[in-house]
């Protein structure tokens, strides 16, 4: 069966909507990471928060409201329309939400936490359901009317990629006609000093593949599409998925688990290495990560196939990164937002680590040839996903 994504949502620091979006990814955008000094305790930190307001829950759903749940919501509006026409075509409980999150509402939670220390009460208006990793997807469920399977995917940063293969299953497996398919993540006080405590953040932007890398730059962002048989300007092509399991935070030195869940994929969607016109890096910019994918990309595509980690412009957005870097696969293989056929381009400071693979890191302005495009997600404890996505029949 074939599978498309039939509309796109986004929202990262980078903008909102698929448009704002796509005009500051292909310009390589290098300012859209600020600095902030409320979720460190004792220095500021570079960060890529979204800009504006978020819109509020809709009536009835207080319970749930969280920035995470309103990042959500925001991407979820952009698809609207497309939900609702699969709604009307095969009935409001054959259309399933899989979404991904890592952070859920633990902003929430430290606030509440915050005022519980300070005044002996926790304020009247937060519920645990605010912070309930399960309520992003009970929380968009409600607010679309949906009544099919509706669930989360936490597995790190890997966790909005694999809801791809997930929400799949559901339709292979005749539970679901379509799905509501993505993810966000929300800056936190928590992530910030943990990857801190992991002496994992960068001093200023992050920097991947470079020999001067530092550290990852920690964001946030959401995205939401819509994934049904119906013909599309998109298509999922392919999907792998491995779980290494090599340690808790460090990823396998050689890469096996990043290597064989692209060569998964490629299998899953019938193609080679070949037919890939661009990678999307993982690219976290850690000595260990970049390392490790450096060798697995090059061991599946060599040094040719055009790739970029396009965390120079966003930061690391964690469970949400596999869906909105999905999503800037949609932007570049859909003529309407990407007329030019341009690539992402890898923003760095052009010193390669001669210890690694040469990889081919794409300069801003480089076009796109015809072909499939594949993006990476990895996650802590080993959990790899790569996804691929094409252009499809309309």
């Amino acid at each position: 069966m074939r599978l498309f994504l039939q509309d796109c949502g986004v929202v990262c620091p980078l903008g909102s909507g698929k448009a704002e979006v796509a005009r500051a990814l292909f310009a390589g955008c290098s300012d859209a990471l600020v600095s902030r000094e409320d979720l460190l305790p004792d220095r500021a930190v570079l960060v890529g928060a979204v800009p504006g307001d978020l819109p509020p829950l809709p009536a009835g759903l207080e319970a749930f409201d969280s920035r995470n749940n309103r990042l959500m919501l925001a991407a979820l509006n952009q698809i609207t329309e497309a939900v609702e026409a699969a709604a009307s075509r095969y009935g409001r409980d054959r259309v399933a939400v899989v979404l991904g999150t890592s952070t859920s509402g633990i902003a929430e939670g430290e606030a509440a936490l915050a005022a519980f220390r300070a005044d002996g009460a926790w304020p009247p208006a937060f519920d645990y359901r605010q912070q309930e990793t399960g309520s992003l997807a009970e929380c968009a469920a409600r607010a679309l009317g949906l009544t099919g399977p509706a669930y989360t995917v936490a597995t790190a940063c890997s966790s909005s990629g694999k809801v791809f293969a997930s929400a799949r299953r559901l339709i292979r497996a005749g539970l679901a006609d379509a799905a509501v398919v993505g993810g966000a993540d929300t800056l936190c006080q928590m992530t910030l000093n943990g990857f801190g405590a992991l002496q994992a953040l960068s001093q200023t932007r992050c920097n991947p593949f470079s020999a001067n890398r530092d550290g990852i730059t920690i964001g946030e962002g959401a995205a939401a599409f819509l994934l049904s048989a119906e013909p599309g300007f998109v298509e999922f092509l392919g999907i792998g998925e491995t779980s290494d399991a090599h340690h808790a935070t460090a990823p396998d030195p050689e890469g096996l688990g990043a290597r064989d869940a692209m060569l998964q994929a490629l299998t899953d969607a019938g193609l080679t290495a070949a037919d890939i016109a661009y990678v999307n890096l993982h690219g976290t910019a850690t000595a260990l990560n970049d390392a490790m994918e450096s060798k697995a990309v090059a061991a599946v595509f060599g040094g040719a196939t055009p790739c970029s980690s396009t965390k120079g412009m966003t930061g690391h957005m964690l469970g949400a990164t596999g869906g909105v870097e999905a999503a800037f696969l949609w932007l570049a293989l859909n003529p309407a937002t990407n007329p030019d056929s341009l690539l992402p381009p890898h923003l760095w400071d052009g010193v390669p680590d001669p210890a690694l693979p040469p990889l081919h890191l794409v300069p801003l302005g480089t076009r796109l040839r015809e072909g499939a495009m594949l993006s990476n997600s990895f996650g802590f404890g080993g959990s790899n996903v790569a996804l691929i996505l094409g252009r499809g029949a309309v």
